[in-house]
């Protein structure tokens, strides 16, 4: 495996060049000092938008003002991210990060203004003044919220309320990231040592089940402790999202998370219905587990270990490049041509090193390209990981070159497709490939370990989610042992008689941020659904499907999530991208079974 002991070792070729925003630091502050004096321009716009022609010259400046504002933050993003020790990068993310305040606030009496006015009166401007069309979809997308928009004066009481109301989700996060200590545990060389998130991590994979063990009874202990203090945040997190749908006017609290995506509460109910509906499956897979474990009772602390040992191989990152682009073929020579050029053209930031942040992300830049952080370890799990980023990198590549600045950008609810389309494919090119049986084994289970993190226990979470706001919707009681029952018969459902579950199973909903975050996880599993229909619609090279895939990449947020999967042959609004994905996960596990 390739390792560096600083930066300055790494060549330049896997290292993203920031030049590309901006050429100087001078530059950079030239931008800065533009974006402050935009700011104040648009400020002077509050009370003075008075006809088409106003409106369109504050909508203009401000989308100018958007462009300048990414790249001044992506700049210093990048600059910190490659060095989380370098204090003067730190210097120019505090400042990028004190513009965007500024920023947002000269901007922040637009939203009301627009809903003050009547829709009669907006059309009107538009049909004023010729260049207003660009802007149209977004201001009359604006215009669904104002049924749920209160009084003036109630809304400016609810804004000044707004640091109070987050506090339950900004509480939770100071225990789970600052104060939460976990116990000791011991090392394989006999040391007690403190437990940290990343060690939890890696010894839930040990073949020592007494390590495992040890190491869950530690990282449960501090959650056991704080569980009343916990399941207060979660329950102030809960209620306040409630009241303010009721508030508000939406008929409950998961139809306003819905809203922005205009996804119909169906999809959410037939996503947790559907899955329900085939478990058996799974808990099959659950005593596949026990067995080849040759455990008499299958633990909470055997569900992460590797059923299949030994096989990760040493693969160079410029094989993993070129086995990624011949895993892709399915999306056509353009596609992969332009994927290719990313890393010569060094979008991509590859090595780890000192001080560079941890795991991997896209981060796509409007107007420029996007910029891929990587921890690249030589091996099979790095392959996957360059497979999902660069998925996410030719999503906002495309979209950014066929979109306009304001449809550029793709929404969170299909930020996933991309991604997990590479990887069904990259799975199944490595299956083709594949000549040995421990090889393909592994992959297998690997999968099927990927499939249950990404969408069975979301599932399983959105459930979660639902049943605890409806019971506050219902004016029944939150607290620990509430939350408690509700999580473990979530968990004994969804996994199956063969697990043996500890006392601490039931109190897994205590370490989930995404929880205050409401309804938010369910994306992950519609995502990851829509991604292997799409995939193997590719596989299958069904007629259209490639030119309808490329499409929807093309496309951005130029149409609602739901409407852009219909067009790229995904309907959520039905059972069966559910049903094709969990169809395909009983394929692995019959697979799976038969060689186990």
């Amino acid at each position: 495996m390739t390792t560096y002991k600083n930066r300055k070792e790494v060549p330049d070729h896997e290292k993203w060049d920031v030049s590309d925003i901006y050429e100087s630091l001078e530059d950079w502050k030239q931008d800065v000092a533009e974006v402050k004096k935009m700011a104040e321009q648009l400020k002077q716009f509050d009370g003075e938008i008075t006809d088409g022609t106003s409106l369109y010259d504050f909508l203009t400046l401000q989308e100018k003002l958007s462009f300048h504002l990414s790249k001044v933050m992506v700049y210093a993003r990048l600059q910190v991210d490659v060095d989380t020790r370098d204090k003067k990068a730190e210097v120019l993310l505090d400042e990028a990060s004190q513009l965007g305040v500024t920023a947002s606030t000269a901007v922040s009496f637009f939203r009301p203004f627009l809903l003050s006015l009547d829709q009669s009166t907006l059309s009107e401007y538009i049909s004023e003044v010729e260049g207003l069309a660009y802007f149209e979809d977004d201001l009359m997308d604006l215009f669904r919220y104002k049924p749920h928009v209160l009084s003036k004066e109630k809304e400016e009481v609810l804004t000044q309320l707004g640091e109070s109301l987050s506090s339950p989700s900004k509480t939770f996060g100071m225990i789970n990231n600052a104060d939460i200590k976990f116990g000791k545990v011991t090392t394989e060389d006999g040391e007690k040592v403190e437990l940290t998130r990343g060690m939890y991590e890696k010894l839930l994979k040990s073949e020592n089940r007494s390590k495992r063990k040890e190491a869950y009874r530690a990282y449960y202990k501090p959650y056991i402790e704080l569980n009343n203090t916990i399941a207060s945040t979660l329950s102030s997190a809960i209620k306040t999202n409630v009241t303010l749908s009721k508030m508000k006017q939406y008929p409950s609290a998961l139809e306003k998370s819905l809203f922005a995506d205009q996804v119909p509460k169906e999809v959410y109910d037939n996503l947790i219905e559907t899955t329900k509906k085939h478990l058996a499956p799974y808990h099959r897979y659950q005593t596949i587990r026990k067995n080849m474990l040759g455990v008499v009772e299958l633990r909470q602390y055997d569900l992460s270990i590797p059923l299949v040992q030994g096989v990760d191989k040493d693969i160079p990152y410029e094989e993993a490049y070129d086995l990624m682009l011949k895993a892709l073929a399915p999306l056509g020579e353009e596609y992969v041509d332009s994927l290719a050029s990313f890393k010569e053209k060094r979008y991509i930031d590859v090595r780890e090193t000192p001080g560079k942040r941890s795991g991997a992300y896209n981060m796509g830049l409007y107007g420029v390209h996007p910029f891929v952080l990587l921890n690249h370890q030589d091996n099979l799990n790095s392959l996957f990981t360059l497979a999902h980023e660069m998925g996410h990198a030719m999503h906002s590549y495309l979209s950014s070159k066929h979109q306009p600045q304001i449809t550029a950008g793709y929404t969170i609810f299909v930020a996933e497709v991309a991604s997990t389309v590479n990887e069904v494919l990259l799975i199944h090119y490595l299956l083709n490939q594949s000549t040995d049986d421990k090889t393909r084994k592994y992959l297998v289970n690997d999968f099927i370990d990927k499939f249950k993190g990404t969408f069975f226990t979301q599932v399983m979470f959105a459930n979660f989610e639902k049943e605890t706001h409806e019971m506050a919707e219902a004016g029944k009681p939150l607290n620990a042992e509430v939350f408690n029952l509700v999580y473990e018969k979530l968990f004994r459902e969804y996994n199956g008689e063969d697990l043996v579950f500890d006392d601490e199973v039931k109190y897994g909903w205590s370490r989930i941020p995404h929880f205050y975050r409401p309804f938010y996880v369910y994306k992950y599993a519609t995502g990851f659904a829509a991604a292997i229909q799409l995939a193997n619609g590719l596989l299958e090279n069904k007629e259209g499907a490639k030119e309808a895939y490329l499409e929807f990449l093309q496309s951005g947020s130029s149409e609602y999530p739901l409407d852009l999967l219909k067009k790229a042959g995904v309907d959520l609004t039905t059972s069966e991208p559910i049903e094709k994905a969990l169809n395909f996960f009983t394929e692995l596990v019959d697979e799976f079974e038969k060689q186990a």
